[in-house]
């Protein structure tokens, strides 16, 4: 049944069609999982355990993950393996998408709609698998769960080009088309000829479904690298303490180092991708290790050294803006205006991560401060920073976040937090 309508979402010839089997599957997914942990037999308090990891080894899967050696075996048995996904065709898929979200032809509508759909699935596929491992992984610290995980087996094949891939994924998060999906939209709502008024009503339906589509797969996108960047932790955990091995694959270049590596040769990608990126723990680390390349002095590591350069807190960051010099050492590097962007959105993240329960212990670690301490440096932070330049001044993209953090929240945490807003607000 999975694959039957798993072959009709991509062969979709109508937006109705693709959209009731892109559902089907949703549904029969959360009915029939793939994997999942059972109940402890004993209370958490005592076994220390959240339970065991089930994995149905006879139930279908979107993906092809066995050796090269299995795929001769199921082809030679007559197993039609074309429409399943490898990593070669996943990196395809999402570099189709990335050139989708350029178009507003409604006449090649449908395509886009397929990629967006069987993007947006598979995600829940890898998502689906990756966190029952993670939760039990917390209990017994076992790199073998992940080593069998379908996101490390799909990065770790030789097929895949993974930095294109990320290339691809941030591309698709800058874009942002449902914003000209939307301009267009607006465009269509006066028709001139009422002879052209039903294939008028069927393009405002499509760039409306068009719209909503694009809205989740940058979701998708975001769930997609944020797994991957939990991934590489995981394994760089596994990693120091010698229990990964060739079998786990030859890629080593996180996805973070590439991420920020991005930012730093493109900046003009830096205010679309943080402005639509929103997990706060992963926006962050994304920003610390951004200013981490300015603020603090390389040294060799060897691939198992438990030394790294990128342990730097926020409170830390803020602190290198405490003085003249070292702000204008910074500015010189990147910019006032992309001090003043990341700082803002680093604020923002921070804020986030206070009602974040799961990432308690990562907040108290990477923020290294109080929200008043951080508050106080990040005044200070910005005082430095406008003496450095009087004239310049925040430019309008910063207000935008800044009026999309919750002022009532804000109010309600401390005085100094409107304090923090009302000087930035004001003096820029």
């Amino acid at each position: 049944m999975f694959d039957a309508i798993f072959q009709i979402l991509r062969d979709s010839k109508s937006l109705e069609l693709a959209m009731a089997s892109y559902q089907l599957l949703s549904e029969l997914e959360q009915r029939y999982p793939r994997i999942y942990l059972t109940c402890s037999d004993k209370p958490e308090s005592t076994s220390g355990r959240a339970g065991e990891l089930v994995v149905v080894k006879e139930a279908w899967s979107p993906f092809i993950v066995g050796s090269e050696a299995s795929h001769t075996e199921a082809e030679a048995a007559g197993k039609d393996l074309d429409h399943l996904f490898d990593s070669l065709r996943f990196s395809v898929l999402v570099e189709d998408m990335a050139l989708a979200v350029k178009r507003t032809d409604f006449q090649l509508v449908i395509k886009p709609v397929e990629c967006m759909l069987l993007f947006q699935y598979l995600v829940n596929v890898l998502e689906a698998d990756f966190l029952p491992r993670q939760t039990l992984y917390k209990e017994t610290s076992n790199w073998v769960l992940f080593r069998e995980s379908i996101l490390n087996i799909l990065l770790g094949s030789r097929k895949l080009n993974f930095k294109s891939l990320v290339r691809d994924c941030m591309s698709i998060m800058c874009r942002r088309c449902h914003h000209h999906i939307e301009k267009n939209f607006q465009d269509l709502r006066y028709v001139k000829d009422s002879r052209d008024k039903e294939a008028h009503n069927s393009n405002v339906s499509l760039a409306i479904a068009l719209s909503e589509l694009e809205k989740g797969t940058c979701v998708a996108v975001q769930e997609l690298m944020t797994l991957i960047m939990e991934l590489d932790l995981i394994r760089k955990e596994a990693d120091l303490q010698g229990f990964t091995t060739r079998v786990d694959g030859f890629r080593w270049v996180p996805m973070l180092e590439i991420i920020v590596d991005e930012l730093t040769y493109n900046k003009d990608y830096i205010s679309p991708f943080l402005m639509v990126f929103s997990e706060p723990k992963w926006k962050l680390e994304i920003i610390l290790q951004y200013f981490s390349k300015y603020t603090t002095k390389s040294s060799v590591r060897t691939r198992r050294s438990n030394e790294t350069s990128n342990d730097a807190t926020l409170e830390a960051i803020l602190s290198f803006f405490s003085t003249a010099t070292s702000t204008k050492n910074i500015v010189k590097k990147i910019s006032s205006e992309v001090a003043k962007l990341l700082l803002v959105h680093a604020f923002q993240a921070c804020l986030s991560l206070q009602h974040c329960s799961r990432h308690n212990a990562y907040s108290a670690e990477r923020i290294g401060g109080t929200l008043s301490q951080i508050s106080n440096k990040l005044v200070s932070a910005f005082q430095s920073l406008r003496k450095n330049d009087e004239t310049c001044k925040m430019s309008k993209r910063n207000f935008g976040i800044l009026w999309s953090i919750n002022f009532d929240l804000i109010y309600k945490r401390s005085q100094i937090l409107a304090e923090v807003v009302s000087f930035l607000l004001v003096h820029g």
